[in-house]
């Protein structure tokens, strides 16, 4: 199982619980998952982006390891503006599933949607 993989599980779970324990029911608990997904596939897309644009010293790790692994990235297959445009495009999606809920409450999904795609390492 590879690094990817356990990070949308672990984003999945998270918010998942979340609104179980609000009490949310089994529509806004797929919503949720869904949202969990797009923002799985947000934070590959991003690190993939940043592992071709920053310098290690800027990520804090070994940068340029997926080309010298010559791994078929976003970026690499889309380009990087594509990769991009196709970045904002998941942030989207993401917080598009969470219009059914209160904007005050579904604010730290929103919040946490908009970190991930504008990270910087």
């Amino acid at each position: 199982e590879d690094v990817s993989s356990s990070t949308l599980k672990l984003l999945e779970a998270c918010v998942v619980c979340g609104v179980i324990i609000g009490g949310g029911n089994d529509n806004d608990i797929e919503k949720v998952r869904i949202y969990a997904r797009f923002i799985g596939l947000l934070f590959q897309e991003v690190d993939d982006i940043l592992d071709v644009t920053k310098s290690s010293m800027e990520l804090g790790k070994t940068a340029g390891k997926d080309l010298v692994s010559n791994k078929a990235t976003y970026p690499k297959v889309m380009g990087i503006d594509e990769a991009k445009k196709f970045a904002y495009h998941l942030m989207n999606q993401a917080v598009q599933q969470l219009a059914c809920f209160d904007t005050a409450k579904a604010a730290p999904l929103y919040h946490l949607a908009y970190c991930i795609a504008n990270r910087q390492n």
